[in-house]
């Protein structure tokens, strides 16, 4: 196990966006236009999957968005809306177009001058994803990894067809586990505001930001997704977040053994939205 921490421990230092020595942030400030850079093969396989999903979601979720993710963290501290004028150089920033990957290369070209990436909707699955499979190759099968909630699963304890996983069909913090998921080689992840958010002149922004708005989510909602693998299931969970229950689970109907459950204030009234199969995930009530 202690193989697949050093593990982890390496890729923070390839993905994180708050280490101003990571590689990502290097790439940032070592590309440009005409600046292509050679990246790990982490790091490239994070953006090339980024970038897919951007494609597949118009740019719902988009990891340039980073500029403007870093005036609402400001928003947050000082209890204020980002100054206008600098939320718009923001976001001149912003669009996962701006990011060239050649495959060929191993490169990233970072189309113009002072764009930022974060992957703080991405990068905990592939960690996750990544200490799984150094723990296969050590032999141990049984292994369920914990990303701050996230959570990626192997093969079930012995005497289990799963790992039961229990989940609340509301958000208030204190909310009781009151449905419970039965889950084995899959990974489930959940996105939501109920810690991280900030009320402004009576309006609540999420710190989840809408690429096409550059605001902070007013919605107020919980997403949970279940995925064959923790990159999928952290990424898609960020992107439903901003695209909503209808489009989000629309994209879900193309991906196969992927589920979601999404939580939302609507009208002063939780609203919750299944794709069809979630409850294939639950646990009978005899399940141990």
């Amino acid at each position: 196990s202690q193989i697949a921490f050093r593990r982890v421990k390496e890729l923070n230092k390839v993905l994180s966006d708050y280490d101003p020595n990571s590689e990502l942030n290097q790439l940032c400030q070592l590309s440009g236009p005409g600046k292509p850079v050679k990246v790990s093969p982490d790091l490239f396989q994070v953006l090339k999957r980024s970038q897919a999903l951007s494609r597949e979601t118009a740019g719902a979720f988009d990891v340039t968005i980073s500029p403007v993710v870093r005036l609402w963290r400001r928003a947050r501290r000082r209890k204020e809306l980002p100054d206008s004028e600098r939320l718009q150089a923001a976001r001149d920033l912003v669009g996962y177009e701006l990011m060239r990957l050649s495959e060929q290369n191993q490169t990233v070209e970072l189309l113009k001058p002072g764009m930022r990436l974060d992957l703080g909707g991405i990068a905990k699955g592939y960690a996750a994803d990544v200490a799984i499979r150094v723990l296969q190759e050590q032999g141990i099968d049984r292994v369920m990894i914990d990303a701050s909630g996230d959570l990626s699963l192997g093969a079930p304890p012995p005497g289990s067809c799963g790992w039961k996983i229990g989940i609340s069909s509301t958000d208030a913090p204190d909310a009781k586990i009151d449905r419970y998921l039965m889950l084995r080689d899959c990974a489930v992840a959940t996105s939501g505001d109920a810690f991280q958010h900030v009320v402004i002149n009576g309006t609540r922004y999420s710190h989840i930001v809408n690429p096409h708005t550059g605001l902070g989510l007013t919605d107020h909602s919980r997403v949970t997704v279940i995925a064959p693998d923790g990159i999928t299931a952290d990424s898609l969970a960020s992107a439903i977040s901003v695209l909503g229950p209808e489009k989000g689970i629309a994209l879900l109907s193309q991906k196969p053994g992927t589920a979601c459950l999404i939580l939302r204030h609507e009208q002063d009234q939780l609203k919750s939205y299944e794709s069809p199969c979630f409850s294939c995930f639950e646990a009978s009530q005899t399940a141990p």
